[in-house]
């Protein structure tokens, strides 16, 4: 069995980032060496802190699907790219600004204080969401449509994940369903025989691709419930929000 899982909203609470009521569903899942794998929006650097703290290490997905990691050691990976490298996103982001005549600001034109003050993050996780391998998130256009964003974002051969704050520009062959489709063929290469079981978790649209992806796929929802966008798949949806609907919608499963 594979545990997907997105972070923020899923395992991590929505308001003050605690995964402590999934840490003995975590420890559970370690003694049945079921891998939790982290699929997220976060770079390499937060996951890496994150999985540090809850003694996980297996493989995660990074920046919205762009970045596959398998842990080799301390520090070292075998790696998988499907999106872009950040430079290229930087480039992409400076063109759909010309396009739609905004001066578009991103993580790499922000200080580390102003990213502190737009986000609410403490300074160590702005500099952890700073550094930025494969995409670049930017203040949304307040007057451009979504749509319009899109479009523009598709013509450049790009993907945008649109958020009322920022925005993440990622690279045209990215995405969740693609990272979590690798890392299972991956898993069945190791052991041929074996019947793998997939479980998937997310709270937003943006966990989508994942969930379509997986055998079994559950929405974390939010204090007002699923996600709508989410709602009317007849997906399974965990009695609880946060990390508490993340434990009790695990148990099902593993337990």
């Amino acid at each position: 069995m594979l545990i997907f899982t997105d972070l923020d909203g899923t395992l991590l609470n929505p308001e003050d980032y605690s995964y402590e009521a999934a840490i003995p569903m975590v420890r559970k899942l370690q003694l049945k060496k079921i891998p939790v794998i982290p699929v997220t929006s976060k770079t390499r650097c937060e996951v890496e802190v994150l999985l540090a703290n809850l003694a996980l290490n297996d493989p995660f997905v990074v920046e919205n699907g762009s970045g596959a990691f398998i842990p080799l050691g301390i520090g070292e990976y075998t790696r998988e790219l499907f999106g872009c490298t950040y430079s290229e996103a930087r480039e992409g982001k400076m063109a759909i600004g010309t396009i739609i005549g905004e001066d578009l600001r991103g993580f790499g034109d922000l200080t580390t204080t102003e990213i502190v003050e737009l986000t609410g993050l403490k300074f160590h996780e702005a500099q952890r969401a700073k550094t930025r391998e494969f995409t670049e998130p930017f203040l949304t256009p307040g007057n451009v449509s979504a749509e319009k964003l899109r479009s523009v974002v598709q013509t450049l051969g790009f993907r945008v994940v649109v958020g009322d704050r920022f925005s993440h520009l990622i690279g045209g062959s990215a995405g969740k369903g693609k990272a979590v489709k690798w890392l299972i063929e991956h898993y069945k290469s190791q052991n041929c025989s074996a019947k793998i079981v997939t479980v998937g978790l997310g709270n937003s649209p943006n966990d989508l691709e994942m969930l379509e992806t997986v055998d079994y796929p559950i929405i974390i929802p939010g204090k007002n419930g699923p996600h709508p966008d989410l709602s009317e798949r007849g997906w399974e949806v965990a009695p609880s929000p946060g990390c508490q609907g993340w434990a009790e919608a695990v148990a099902k499963y593993c337990c």
